[in-house]
């Protein structure tokens, strides 16, 4: 990957592709989750994909840690403003999710569209149970270490993992316990924004809700957050995964070529002009 020196600090990333400009923005423990969904024909003849590592993540730049939300939106800002795009559309995975909708917010000329793939946001019902989840997480990691929590994460979300991920990703895993220190040190301080039905309805941007068909059976959250931004986000469009739950494009090469599929039709109907 290449790298870029922004605001003190250095982020991997890397630039693939030709057409309209895509930034995708990664989740929790694995940074090179999107890797299936890259090379999907649907996609990759229609997007230039720009993809970069996370503060702690890989071989970007471990810092002090817990980084905020807003420092977090304003690297992506920096790392576009780096590479000479000024309007993009933007993909966001769970914790990446939440950064796209806060550089949305924050940076609203640069983002042209948003897909938000089962943001890891803290809403309604739900929100007190997923906050203790999180904190006990912390407690687990830096009790019985990276590998175990990462095992215990991963297969709350995806309980078939054990058997698909590295067959999916190989090495992803491993990936996974490498990453652990940035989602348990680093990410823990974007956890408790308020995002309500204020921050939602000022997200102008044409915005896909992506949702697990099988996630709604792991946690009621899935659903509430999935519902409570088609209610609220103005011009908000719904997209259920059929079969997969919370790694979505990761689980399947069938779920790989849907959630592409979807994306592009996204897209077209979506065009980024100039």
């Amino acid at each position: 990957m290449e790298k870029a020196v922004i605001n003190g600090i250095t982020l991997e990333y890397e630039v693939s592709g030709a057409g309209e400009p895509v930034l995708f923005i990664h989740g929790a423990f694995i940074a090179d989750a999107f890797a299936p969904l890259l090379i999907e024909p649907s996609l990759s003849g229609l997007c230039r994909f720009i993809t970069y590592n996370r503060r702690g993540y890989m071989g970007s730049s471990y810092t002090p840690g817990p980084i905020t939300l807003e420092q977090q939106a304003m690297d992506c800002r920096e790392l576009l403003r780096y590479l000479g795009e000024n309007h993009v559309h933007v993909v966001g995975e769970s914790a990446g999710a939440r950064v796209a909708l806060k550089l949305a917010l924050d940076f609203p000329e640069v983002v042209h569209s948003l897909t938000l793939m089962e943001p890891a946001l803290m809403i309604g019902e739900s929100a007190q149970a997923y906050r203790e989840s999180l904190a006990q997480g912390v407690q687990r990691y830096h009790e019985v270490g990276a590998e175990i929590v990462a095992h215990e994460f991963i297969g709350a979300r995806w309980p078939e993992y054990a058997s698909k991920l590295d067959a999916a990703l190989p090495g992803g895993f491993a990936q996974a316990v490498r990453n652990a220190r940035a989602t348990f040190e680093l990410d823990i301080g974007m956890l408790d924004w308020d995002f309500g039905i204020t921050e939602a309805q000022g997200i102008p941007q044409p915005t896909l809700v992506v949702v697990g068909g099988g996630s709604v059976a792991l946690s009621p959250r899935f659903e509430e957050v999935h519902q409570f931004l088609l209610d609220h986000i103005p011009d908000a469009e719904g997209f259920i995964l059929p079969d997969a739950t919370h790694f979505l494009h990761l689980e399947s090469a069938t779920a790989a070529r849907q959630m592409a599929e979807g994306l592009a039709d996204f897209y077209v109907r979506h065009p980024k002009i100039g």
